[in-house]
This record gives C-alpha cells, sequence and structure tokens, in this order.
C-alpha cells in the first residue's frame, strides 16, 4: 500500500471539502426558487387569460345583461378594458372582485372551474342599490 505524503493527503482533502459550504449556499438556493418557480407556475396558469363576464340583476331597479370582460394573471383580476376591477382569485378557483365604472360599483364572488365560473355580485348602479348572479367563460 502506497502512503502519501500526509501534506498531499490533507491537500486533497482540502480541495474536496472546500466546496462543501459552497454546494450547501447553492442548494438552500436553488431548491427553494425551485419550488416557489413550481408554485408560481401551478397557480398562474390555472386561471390565466380573458374572462367575459354576464352580469344579471335579480333584486333592484338595474338593468341586466351587461358583459364585462376581466383578466387573470396569477391570482391577481383585473380590467379588460372599460371600468376599474380589482381581485383575486385563489388556486381553488375562489374569486373575490370589485368593480367601478364612474359613480356605479359592485363587489362580488363565486368560484371559477376550467373555462367558466359562476357567482353572485350587489352595489349600487346608478343611485340604485342592486344585486344577482354572475356567469363566466374564458375566451
Amino acid at each position: 500500500m502506497t502512503q502519501f505524503p500526509r501534506s498531499i493527503a490533507h491537500s486533497s482533502r482540502w480541495r474536496r471539502l472546500r466546496w462543501l459550504p459552497i454546494l450547501a449556499a447553492f442548494a438552500t438556493t436553488v431548491v427553494p426558487l425551485s419550488a416557489d418557480a413550481a408554485t408560481r407556475r401551478r397557480a398562474a396558469g390555472a386561471y390565466d387569460g380573458t374572462w367575459n363576464v354576464v352580469f344579471a340583476t335579480t333584486r333592484g331597479n338595474c338593468s341586466s345583461g351587461y358583459s364585462v370582460p376581466f383578466t387573470v394573471i396569477g391570482s391577481r383580476v383585473s380590467s379588460a378594458g372599460g371600468g376599474r376591477v380589482a381581485g383575486s382569485v385563489n388556486r381553488a378557483g375562489a374569486v373575490a372582485v370589485r368593480v367601478s365604472v364612474g359613480a356605479s360599483r359592485a363587489s362580488g364572488g363565486g368560484r371559477l372551474a376550467g373555462a367558466s365560473g359562476a357567482g353572485s355580485w350587489r352595489g349600487i348602479i346608478t343611485g340604485d342599490r342592486c344585486s344577482g348572479t354572475w356567469q363566466a367563460t374564458r375566451t
């Protein structure tokens, strides 16, 4: 059996061990980023797109049949044109939204699933208190 001088064996071991802290730091940085990216991808793609939402009035003196386009990106719901829309959707599809156009405002909630969704809303539309339902279709 060949014996290496102590300095060579120690030097070789040192070279291998000096990478250990660097690899550990890399692993702790990369693993959470990968898990976080996977979570974002899962959440982001589920309901992303433009949704056409049709509102029906069941109570109050408000017109029915208004159609408003919403955009979903990740967990955020926003306007796809006309009015101010702010809201969120979670991974299970539960959605909560606030809409305002001029002096009219409404809030609603419901659920998205696949390429459709439904829920209820209430608000003050041109001075009248109204409430009703909504139906959504992803376009």
